[in-house]
């Protein structure tokens, strides 16, 4: 890390000596407007009222021509649960157009049954057997969910170049497929965003959604859950949600 003797993160020539030699300076400005963002769009107004400091100073931060002390540098840090090297040197800017609609919610109680593929194209395969359940039971646009399946062999994936995936079908009221396990979760909150096109570069926009979105539950203080839950899932569909579940309090 880099601070100056008047107690800068950066100094102004430190900044200007990485861009010369052509190393990756990623914005700060940038980052701490992502930082609002994901904290319900605070506002620069609201931000300057938590630092005791005043809007055009925000203002000048966001836009790079200045940068905060290394106390207020360290206060931003607390706010926004990061780390200075968040702050100062990672890319955090990843929620563009393609992500909206960052919430909580409480997804309510329902039942599903699932099916896990362990394939070179686990996603599509296991999706297709499970809406090829839907059907056979009479339901021909079937609400589908799916996760990856952790359960899967270093053979599996570094020799077959395989992976794997669960797809699962929420029951509508009133139908129950013969011969298959009927899971059922209680209501819970998630966290969620949605993706308006997944599957226009899905390698790097879905993963990118999923960083997002932990994002988001980190600056808002939101924990991870596994117990007695699907710890995450994604909708199927030309868009897509993806969801985390969260500790309830």
């Amino acid at each position: 890390m880099v601070a100056s003797g008047k107690g800068k993160y950066y100094t102004d020539s430190a900044a200007r000596r990485r861009k010369m030699k052509g190393e990756n300076f990623m914005s700060f400005g940038k980052n701490l407007q992502f930082l609002r963002h994901l904290r319900g769009n605070m506002t620069q107004e609201d931000l300057a009222g938590k630092m005791n400091v005043s809007r055009q100073t925000v203002s000048k931060w966001e836009l790079d021509t200045a940068q905060p002390e290394m106390d207020k540098a360290l206060e931003l840090c607390r706010l926004f649960n990061c780390s200075l090297d968040n702050l100062f040197r990672d890319d955090m800017v990843v929620c563009g157009e393609a992500y909206t609609n960052l919430r909580v919610e409480t997804v309510p109680a329902f039942r599903y049954i699932k099916h896990a593929v362990i394939s070179s194209n686990p996603e599509g395969d296991a999706i297709d057997r499970v809406f090829s359940i839907a059907r056979s039971c009479g339901v021909e646009t079937p609400r589908v969910i799916g996760w990856d399946f952790p359960n899967v062999s270093q053979e599996q994936i570094n020799v077959f170049n395989m992976h794997g995936y669960e797809a699962a079908w929420i029951l509508p009221d009133g139908i129950t497929p013969p011969d298959l396990e009927i899971h059922e979760q209680a209501d819970h909150k998630y966290a969620a965003i949605h993706i308006e096109s997944p599957f226009e570069n899905p390698f790097v926009t879905i993963p990118n959604g999923y960083k997002t979105l932990m994002e988001y539950m980190r600056v808002n203080g939101l924990e991870h859950t596994e117990k007695d839950v699907i710890p995450c899932f994604e909708t199927d569909g030309k868009t897509m949600d993806v969801y985390i579940a969260c500790k309830e309090e």
